[in-house]
């Protein structure tokens, strides 16, 4: 709807640009004041931030790739395209791959993996939340054609290939209004009692549900794997693994304050190897 925030002649500062980095920093924020109040390093904290930051940059441009591989197969030089650079990619890809780089760090560094875990996750939730802000204004992640009265037209050519002038779904605001609504839950929840894994778990499970349903609303690019798309099966793999969080901190873990115990690893004895959508 307004891809371009600033435009001086050839140049021009990208409104999904700004408004991702704006997400980022805000995320971070919060995930270093919620450290600070369980007993976490903030330094370390902050360097798991920025190592996740780029490890989902890097998994939601392979996993764009991988959804998109006939079309990549069949133009290679598209990779290298600003246009390709300038795509966010898939997001469950990238949130995959941060969680593996978060996971080696953890243990790497013996932070307590329940417990930093929980701090990141609010901060996840609004960065997603400002960052959909981004996806609108930039056109991309679109919605289906919309016959209610609600729905929104594209027109600038720059948020192509986006259709153009047809009321479409906006999905976009769909889920940045869930996600700020996620957040505010589990900041609130987090300053409460609870048990270490909670707050991610619940974060894995509200996520996910919100985006599988929102999903039925969106264009896909990629072709259907039985009744769902790609990014759906994803989603219900993130809900099965968010309420297995919650089952086995529920079955060893007790309700603790908000100030972090004994560091804990999230598996004591086996090592672990380590246009958005």
């Amino acid at each position: 709807m307004y891809p371009k925030l600033i435009s001086i002649g050839s140049f021009y500062i990208p409104t999904y640009g700004v408004l991702v980095a704006l997400g980022f920093l805000a995320g971070l924020a919060i995930a270093l004041r919620l450290a600070r109040r369980a007993g976490l390093p903030a330094e370390k904290v902050t360097n798991l931030a920025v190592y996740c930051a780029i490890g989902g940059i890097a998994g939601a441009k392979l996993f764009m790739f991988f959804f998109d591989a006939p079309y990549y197969w069949h133009h290679p030089g598209e990779i290298f395209t600003l246009q390709t650079l300038q795509a966010a990619g898939v997001f469950h890809g990238g949130f995959i791959v941060a969680l593996l780089v978060a996971i080696f760090y953890m243990r790497r560094q013996k932070l307590p993996a329940w417990q930093t875990m929980d701090a990141l996750a609010p901060g996840v939730a609004i960065g997603q939340a400002i960052g959909r802000l981004g996806c609108f204004a930039a056109g991309c992640c679109w919605g289906r054609a919309c016959p209610a009265p609600w729905g929104v037209t594209f027109r600038s050519d720059f948020a192509a290939p986006v259709p153009l002038n047809t009321p479409l779904y906006p999905v976009q605001i769909y889920e940045s209004v869930c996600d700020f609504a996620i957040f505010a839950f589990l900041y609130s929840r987090f300053k409460r009692s609870h048990r270490p894994g909670e707050i991610i778990g619940l974060y894995l499970i509200l996520y996910s549900t919100i985006r599988f349903i929102i999903e039925f609303y969106r264009v896909h690019e990629q072709s259907l794997v039985g009744p769902f798309s790609l990014t759906q099966w994803i989603a219900l793999a993130l809900l099965v693994l968010g309420i297995g969080f919650l089952w086995f901190r529920r079955r060893v873990a007790p309700i603790t304050g908000n100030v972090a115990s004994a560091p804990e690893r999230l598996v004591p004895s086996s090592p672990i190897p380590s246009r958005g959508r």
